[in-house]
């Protein structure tokens, strides 16, 4: 520990990703990127934004990404907050709606980033347990709270939480702001948007990392009401006034407006998913119902730290958790079918 750290940076337990090695012939699911590239479109604004106007600072309202997702959403844009990426915007959530005297409420088992910046803001937390079945029990969360946020469908399990479900979460939650992170979403889950004209309180998170395949180019937005995303606007007017550049927000349009791309390749992920789970419970896996572009499995008879060990060694990455009730699982992003088909193959062998 260094000298010359602020206190708050000693006590921090960083986020960890997920690796991102140099390996050749490398056959990776263990960061749930998408297993196919961005819209053709994207690419071409991207080009056509490449030029002498880059010496010049982008839009910091980028307000032609937030025309494009009120378009999709059927929302106003001054119900939209643009960030650099998710991670970015709920960020700035934690700091600007969740940051209060009584304690937030999040899964026990959930994307890892939470605490990490309940650390760094200093913002109170209680966990929730999830049920044996590793679902999220709304009944749980009825009760005092600053805030209530949790991914939809849940990281790292996958398992969807019914928008009726959430919506009688904010009918009886009132005084707090409830997030929902659907970074997963498109995948098979159903958005809670749709509430938030009738629920002041709802912020919605989106990504184009994954079902727009530009994890690379960093992009997340938030839908919810105008006063939220003013709070939003304020934090992030303090911190980081020109969230996207100029090539991110020209990529971005042309994603969200290419509706037959994102059709095409989430097809695609959803059938290869399905193809995935049975193959899996076909070798005797146990897996969890998911919505996402990931499962969560794991085998009676075999260690889950071995097995992602044994498919290093056969260069295919899975992610594996050390985290009470998930450490025999294998967190498995959908690849395409080829992946998919190279990764049970492989565990074929290695169960034999």
């Amino acid at each position: 520990m260094s000298r010359y750290w602020s206190d708050v940076v000693s006590r921090l337990t960083p986020y960890v990703p997920g690796e991102q090695p140099r390996i050749a012939d490398l056959v990776k699911l263990n960061t749930n990127e998408s297993p196919y590239g961005p819209s053709p479109k994207v690419l071409q604004a991207i080009r056509e934004a490449t030029a002498d106007t880059l010496r010049l600072y982008p839009d910091p309202e980028a307000e032609q990404v937030k025309l494009a997702v009120a378009a999709r959403f059927g929302v106003a844009a001054q119900q939209v907050f643009v960030g650099n990426g998710s991670d970015e915007v709920l960020a700035f959530a934690f700091i600007g709606l969740l940051r209060h005297q009584q304690a937030i409420l999040f899964p026990d088992i959930t994307y890892s980033f939470y605490p990490v910046y309940c650390a760094l803001f200093g913002v109170e937390f209680v966990t929730v347990p999830l049920t044996d079945a590793f679902g999220i029990r709304i009944d749980d969360y009825l009760r005092p709270n600053g805030g209530v946020i949790f991914p939809n469908p849940n990281a790292p399990t996958g398992c969807p939480v019914a928008v009726a479900d959430i919506e009688r979460l904010l009918a009886r939650n009132r005084d707090s702001v409830v997030v929902i992170d659907e970074a997963y979403v498109d995948f098979g889950g159903e958005s809670s948007v749709r509430l938030i004209e009738r629920y002041p309180n709802l912020l919605v998170v989106h990504t184009l990392s994954k079902s727009r395949s530009l994890a690379g180019l960093r992009v997340g937005y938030a839908i919810g009401n105008a006063d939220l995303i003013e709070a939003l606007e304020r934090v992030k007017n303090s911190f980081n006034s020109y969230p996207l550049d100029r090539l991110a927000i020209a990529g971005a349009v042309a994603a969200l407006e290419d509706a037959e791309h994102f059709e095409k390749t989430r097809r695609a992920i959803i059938g290869s998913r399905e193809k995935l789970v049975q193959d899996l419970k076909k070798l005797g896996m146990t897996v969890l119902p998911s919505t996402a572009n990931f499962v969560l499995a794991r085998h009676p008879g075999r260690d889950g730290a071995e097995l992602a060990r044994a498919l290093r060694e056969r260069n295919i990455l899975v992610r594996h958790f050390s985290e009470p009730r998930i450490d025999q699982y294998l967190r498995i992003t959908v690849g395409t079918d080829a992946q998919c088909a190279a990764l049970i193959g492989a565990l074929r062998g290695i169960l034999a």
